[in-house]
Protein backbone atom coordinates (compact mmCIF):
# COMPACT_ATOMS: atom_id res chain seq x y z
CA UNK A 1 0.00 0.00 0.00
CA UNK A 2 1.12 3.36 -0.86
CA UNK A 3 2.32 5.03 2.45
CA UNK A 4 2.03 9.24 2.75
CA UNK A 5 4.45 11.72 5.08
CA UNK A 6 2.63 12.00 8.65
CA UNK A 7 3.19 16.53 8.63
CA UNK A 8 6.31 17.99 8.67
CA UNK A 9 9.47 16.15 9.07
CA UNK A 10 6.85 12.96 9.66
CA UNK A 11 7.15 9.71 9.20
CA UNK A 12 5.81 7.43 6.75
CA UNK A 13 2.82 5.36 7.07
CA UNK A 14 -0.50 4.34 5.44
CA UNK A 15 -1.99 6.09 2.93
CA UNK A 16 -5.40 4.31 4.66
CA UNK A 17 -5.25 3.73 8.69
CA UNK A 18 -7.11 0.97 10.09
CA UNK A 19 -9.80 2.54 12.91
CA UNK A 20 -9.80 0.08 15.70
CA UNK A 21 -13.39 1.68 17.32
CA UNK A 22 -15.56 -0.88 15.69
CA UNK A 23 -13.41 -3.72 16.89
CA UNK A 24 -13.68 -2.34 20.40
CA UNK A 25 -17.55 -2.80 20.81
CA UNK A 26 -18.14 0.80 19.33
CA UNK A 27 -20.53 -0.41 16.60
CA UNK A 28 -21.34 -3.40 18.28
CA UNK A 29 -19.99 -6.54 19.87
CA UNK A 30 -17.37 -8.10 17.83
CA UNK A 31 -16.22 -11.30 18.71
CA UNK A 32 -12.36 -11.43 19.88
CA UNK A 33 -10.98 -13.51 17.35
CA UNK A 34 -13.03 -12.21 14.70
CA UNK A 35 -11.21 -8.89 15.66
CA UNK A 36 -7.85 -9.95 16.05
CA UNK A 37 -8.30 -11.42 12.76
CA UNK A 38 -9.15 -8.07 11.18
CA UNK A 39 -6.50 -6.37 12.51
CA UNK A 40 -4.20 -8.98 11.20
CA UNK A 41 -5.43 -8.73 7.26
CA UNK A 42 -4.70 -4.99 7.96
CA UNK A 43 -1.03 -5.80 8.59
CA UNK A 44 -0.78 -8.00 5.73
CA UNK A 45 -2.42 -6.08 3.02
CA UNK A 46 -0.33 -2.82 4.06
CA UNK A 47 -2.79 -1.01 6.30
CA UNK A 48 0.04 -1.03 9.17
CA UNK A 49 -0.89 2.30 10.46
CA UNK A 50 -3.28 1.82 13.60
CA UNK A 51 -5.40 4.23 15.55
CA UNK A 52 -7.21 3.37 18.61
CA UNK A 53 -7.61 5.06 22.21
CA UNK A 54 -8.14 4.30 25.56
CA UNK A 55 -11.72 4.96 25.68
CA UNK A 56 -12.10 2.03 22.63
CA UNK A 57 -13.63 -0.22 25.24
CA UNK A 58 -11.50 -3.66 24.15
CA UNK A 59 -9.86 -2.34 20.99
CA UNK A 60 -5.99 -1.94 22.98
CA UNK A 61 -6.01 -5.32 24.70
CA UNK A 62 -7.51 -6.97 21.35
CA UNK A 63 -4.97 -5.07 18.52
CA UNK A 64 -2.24 -6.04 21.68
CA UNK A 65 -2.86 -9.18 20.75
CA UNK A 66 -2.68 -9.47 17.31
CA UNK A 67 0.14 -7.92 16.80
CA UNK A 68 2.83 -9.78 19.32
CA UNK A 69 5.31 -10.52 17.56
CA UNK A 70 4.81 -8.16 15.48
CA UNK A 71 5.59 -4.55 16.67
CA UNK A 72 7.86 -2.99 14.87
CA UNK A 73 5.77 -3.69 11.51
CA UNK A 74 3.10 -1.03 13.03
CA UNK A 75 3.01 2.29 13.54
CA UNK A 76 0.67 2.71 16.99
CA UNK A 77 -1.26 5.40 17.32
CA UNK A 78 -3.53 5.94 20.87
CA UNK A 79 -4.87 8.96 22.56
CA UNK A 80 -5.57 9.80 25.85
CA UNK A 81 -9.63 10.06 25.89
CA UNK A 82 -10.15 11.09 30.09
CA UNK A 83 -11.49 14.61 30.64
CA UNK A 84 -8.02 14.73 33.21
CA UNK A 85 -5.24 16.18 31.15
CA UNK A 86 -2.82 16.10 34.35
CA UNK A 87 0.81 15.09 34.28
CA UNK A 88 -0.16 12.26 36.52
CA UNK A 89 -3.50 10.91 34.34
CA UNK A 90 -1.70 11.32 31.41
CA UNK A 91 1.28 9.18 32.54
CA UNK A 92 -1.42 6.73 34.05
CA UNK A 93 -3.07 6.58 30.72
CA UNK A 94 -0.24 6.21 28.76
CA UNK A 95 0.85 2.88 31.12
CA UNK A 96 -2.19 1.60 30.68
CA UNK A 97 -2.34 1.69 26.62
CA UNK A 98 1.51 0.35 27.11
CA UNK A 99 0.17 -2.97 29.32
CA UNK A 100 -3.04 -3.24 26.94
CA UNK A 101 -0.80 -3.04 23.25
CA UNK A 102 2.13 -4.95 24.67
CA UNK A 103 4.51 -2.44 24.08
CA UNK A 104 6.89 0.28 25.77
CA UNK A 105 6.44 2.81 23.32
CA UNK A 106 3.65 4.83 21.13
CA UNK A 107 4.46 6.21 17.89
CA UNK A 108 1.55 8.70 18.29
CA UNK A 109 -0.09 9.51 21.33
CA UNK A 110 -3.24 11.99 21.12
CA UNK A 111 -5.16 14.30 23.06
CA UNK A 112 -8.91 12.92 22.00
CA UNK A 113 -10.55 15.86 22.58
CA UNK A 114 -9.57 19.89 23.75
CA UNK A 115 -10.23 19.70 28.12
CA UNK A 116 -10.23 23.83 28.37
CA UNK A 117 -9.56 23.59 32.06
CA UNK A 118 -6.22 21.69 32.06
CA UNK A 119 -3.66 25.06 30.34
CA UNK A 120 -2.95 23.59 27.20
CA UNK A 121 0.91 25.06 27.87
CA UNK A 122 1.27 22.21 30.68
CA UNK A 123 -0.64 19.75 28.70
CA UNK A 124 1.45 19.85 25.97
CA UNK A 125 4.95 20.08 28.40
CA UNK A 126 3.57 16.71 29.85
CA UNK A 127 3.39 15.06 26.29
CA UNK A 128 6.80 17.16 25.34
CA UNK A 129 8.63 15.16 28.21
CA UNK A 130 7.38 11.79 27.42
CA UNK A 131 8.69 12.31 24.15
CA UNK A 132 12.02 13.46 25.07
CA UNK A 133 11.80 9.95 27.04
CA UNK A 134 11.18 8.22 23.93
CA UNK A 135 7.88 6.54 25.57
CA UNK A 136 6.08 8.60 22.62
CA UNK A 137 7.34 9.66 19.24
CA UNK A 138 4.77 12.15 17.89
CA UNK A 139 1.99 13.85 19.41
CA UNK A 140 -1.35 14.45 17.88
CA UNK A 141 -4.83 16.30 18.00
CA UNK A 142 -8.17 14.70 17.76
CA UNK A 143 -11.36 17.24 17.25
CA UNK A 144 -9.80 20.14 17.89
CA UNK A 145 -10.70 23.41 15.90
CA UNK A 146 -8.93 25.69 13.37
CA UNK A 147 -8.56 28.10 16.86
CA UNK A 148 -7.55 25.34 19.28
CA UNK A 149 -5.09 24.17 16.77
CA UNK A 150 -3.40 27.55 16.86
CA UNK A 151 -3.55 27.90 20.38
CA UNK A 152 -1.84 24.29 20.55
CA UNK A 153 1.33 24.71 18.23
CA UNK A 154 2.43 27.89 20.48
CA UNK A 155 3.92 25.05 23.09
CA UNK A 156 5.47 22.33 20.87
CA UNK A 157 5.44 20.98 16.92
CA UNK A 158 1.98 18.11 16.48
CA UNK A 159 2.55 16.08 13.63
CA UNK A 160 -1.39 15.19 13.24
CA UNK A 161 -4.98 16.03 13.27
CA UNK A 162 -8.15 14.17 13.80
CA UNK A 163 -11.25 16.00 12.72
CA UNK A 164 -14.21 14.46 11.04
CA UNK A 165 -14.09 14.73 7.28
CA UNK A 166 -16.07 12.95 4.93
CA UNK A 167 -18.17 13.24 1.89
CA UNK A 168 -21.44 14.32 3.90
CA UNK A 169 -19.68 16.52 6.45
CA UNK A 170 -17.28 18.76 4.96
CA UNK A 171 -17.10 21.52 7.27
CA UNK A 172 -12.90 20.76 8.08
CA UNK A 173 -12.17 22.84 4.52
CA UNK A 174 -13.61 25.76 6.32
CA UNK A 175 -10.74 26.72 8.82
CA UNK A 176 -9.07 23.19 9.98
CA UNK A 177 -7.46 21.78 6.91
CA UNK A 178 -5.94 24.76 5.83
CA UNK A 179 -4.65 25.93 9.43
CA UNK A 180 -3.06 21.66 9.42
CA UNK A 181 -2.07 22.86 5.65
CA UNK A 182 -0.43 26.12 6.67
CA UNK A 183 1.50 24.35 9.78
CA UNK A 184 2.81 21.07 8.36
CA UNK A 185 0.53 19.10 10.46
CA UNK A 186 -0.86 15.64 8.98
CA UNK A 187 -4.33 15.17 8.66
CA UNK A 188 -5.99 12.24 9.45
CA UNK A 189 -9.57 12.12 9.67
CA UNK A 190 -12.23 9.97 11.06
CA UNK A 191 -15.96 9.35 10.46
CA UNK A 192 -14.49 8.78 6.47
CA UNK A 193 -18.05 6.17 6.09
CA UNK A 194 -20.05 8.68 7.98
CA UNK A 195 -20.79 6.13 10.50
CA UNK A 196 -22.03 4.09 8.03
CA UNK A 197 -23.94 6.29 5.58
CA UNK A 198 -21.60 6.03 3.10
CA UNK A 199 -21.65 2.36 3.43
CA UNK A 200 -25.12 1.36 1.39
CA UNK A 201 -25.42 -0.94 4.34
CA UNK A 202 -28.55 0.80 5.91
CA UNK A 203 -32.38 1.75 5.01
CA UNK A 204 -34.75 3.84 6.45
CA UNK A 205 -36.42 1.75 9.74
CA UNK A 206 -32.99 0.52 10.55
CA UNK A 207 -32.58 -0.36 14.06
CA UNK A 208 -29.72 -0.57 16.06
CA UNK A 209 -28.21 -2.57 19.04
CA UNK A 210 -28.35 -0.44 22.33
CA UNK A 211 -24.44 -0.49 22.45
CA UNK A 212 -24.62 0.74 19.52
CA UNK A 213 -23.34 4.54 19.25
CA UNK A 214 -25.67 5.07 16.05
CA UNK A 215 -29.22 4.27 18.23
CA UNK A 216 -28.46 7.89 19.66
CA UNK A 217 -27.82 10.02 16.34
CA UNK A 218 -30.26 11.62 14.60
CA UNK A 219 -29.14 11.46 10.79
CA UNK A 220 -29.77 7.61 11.78
CA UNK A 221 -33.31 7.75 12.41
CA UNK A 222 -36.45 6.75 9.93
CA UNK A 223 -36.61 10.40 8.71
CA UNK A 224 -33.17 11.55 8.70
CA UNK A 225 -31.70 8.05 7.16
CA UNK A 226 -34.40 9.48 3.88
CA UNK A 227 -33.23 12.46 3.49
CA UNK A 228 -29.18 11.13 3.56
CA UNK A 229 -30.39 8.03 0.91
CA UNK A 230 -31.13 10.77 -1.44
CA UNK A 231 -27.89 11.62 -2.00
CA UNK A 232 -26.05 8.04 -0.92
CA UNK A 233 -28.47 6.44 -3.48
CA UNK A 234 -27.01 8.73 -6.15
CA UNK A 235 -23.72 8.44 -5.08
CA UNK A 236 -24.07 4.50 -5.29
CA UNK A 237 -25.29 4.44 -8.97
CA UNK A 238 -22.09 6.74 -9.78
CA UNK A 239 -20.02 4.03 -7.80
CA UNK A 240 -21.13 1.39 -9.88
CA UNK A 241 -21.07 2.64 -13.42
CA UNK A 242 -17.22 3.14 -12.63
CA UNK A 243 -16.99 -0.53 -11.03
CA UNK A 244 -16.41 0.41 -7.37
CA UNK A 245 -19.05 0.92 -4.78
CA UNK A 246 -19.91 3.62 -2.35
CA UNK A 247 -17.60 2.30 0.34
CA UNK A 248 -14.64 2.69 -2.00
CA UNK A 249 -15.30 6.20 -3.39
CA UNK A 250 -15.59 7.18 0.22
CA UNK A 251 -12.11 6.25 1.02
CA UNK A 252 -10.96 7.29 -2.78
CA UNK A 253 -12.56 10.42 -2.03
CA UNK A 254 -10.88 11.60 1.12
CA UNK A 255 -7.84 10.09 -0.85
CA UNK A 256 -8.37 12.68 -3.11
CA UNK A 257 -8.16 15.43 -0.94
CA UNK A 258 -4.36 17.00 -1.41
CA UNK A 259 -4.78 18.15 2.60
CA UNK A 260 -5.19 14.06 3.66
CA UNK A 261 -2.39 11.93 4.77
CA UNK A 262 -4.34 9.05 5.99
CA UNK A 263 -8.29 8.44 6.17
CA UNK A 264 -9.31 6.27 9.10
CA UNK A 265 -11.49 3.76 7.81
CA UNK A 266 -12.48 0.83 10.74
CA UNK A 267 -13.59 -2.98 9.52
CA UNK A 268 -14.80 -5.47 11.98
CA UNK A 269 -14.03 -8.43 9.76
CA UNK A 270 -11.37 -9.29 7.04
CA UNK A 271 -13.20 -9.35 3.95
CA UNK A 272 -14.24 -5.37 5.27
CA UNK A 273 -10.57 -4.93 6.09
CA UNK A 274 -9.61 -5.83 2.27
CA UNK A 275 -12.17 -4.24 0.81
CA UNK A 276 -11.41 -1.16 2.36
CA UNK A 277 -7.67 -1.66 1.06
CA UNK A 278 -8.81 -1.92 -2.60
CA UNK A 279 -9.62 1.84 -2.48
CA UNK A 280 -6.16 2.60 -2.15
CA UNK A 281 -5.67 2.39 -5.76
CA UNK A 282 -8.72 4.31 -7.03
CA UNK A 283 -7.15 7.67 -8.40
CA UNK A 284 -10.41 9.55 -8.71
CA UNK A 285 -9.83 12.68 -11.30
CA UNK A 286 -10.44 16.50 -11.34
CA UNK A 287 -13.52 15.69 -13.19
CA UNK A 288 -14.90 12.98 -11.14
CA UNK A 289 -14.64 15.24 -7.89
CA UNK A 290 -16.39 17.69 -9.95
CA UNK A 291 -19.37 15.16 -10.55
CA UNK A 292 -18.91 14.10 -7.50
CA UNK A 293 -19.72 17.67 -5.79
CA UNK A 294 -22.87 18.12 -8.47
CA UNK A 295 -24.44 14.77 -6.58
CA UNK A 296 -23.36 15.82 -3.01
CA UNK A 297 -25.08 19.64 -3.54
CA UNK A 298 -24.15 20.65 -0.73
CA UNK A 299 -25.24 18.55 1.83
CA UNK A 300 -24.73 18.73 5.35
CA UNK A 301 -25.11 15.67 7.76
CA UNK A 302 -24.07 15.55 11.14
CA UNK A 303 -24.83 13.06 13.70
Amino acid sequence: METRQLGTDGPQVSCICFGAWPIGGGMGAVADQQAIEAVEAAIDVGMTFIDTAESYVASERLIGKAISGKRDQVFLATKVSGKDHSREHIEQALEASFQALGTDYMDLYQLHSPQPQWPIDETMGVLSRLRDQGKIRYIGISNYSAEQTAEVIKYGPIHSSQPRYNMLNREAEESILPVCLENGIGVIPHSVLAKGHLSGRYQPGHTFDADDERSEFASFTRDGMKRVIEVTSKLALWSQDHGRDMIQLAIAWALAQSSITSPIVGAKSVEQVIHNAKAADWKLSDSNLAEIDDILDGIVVDR
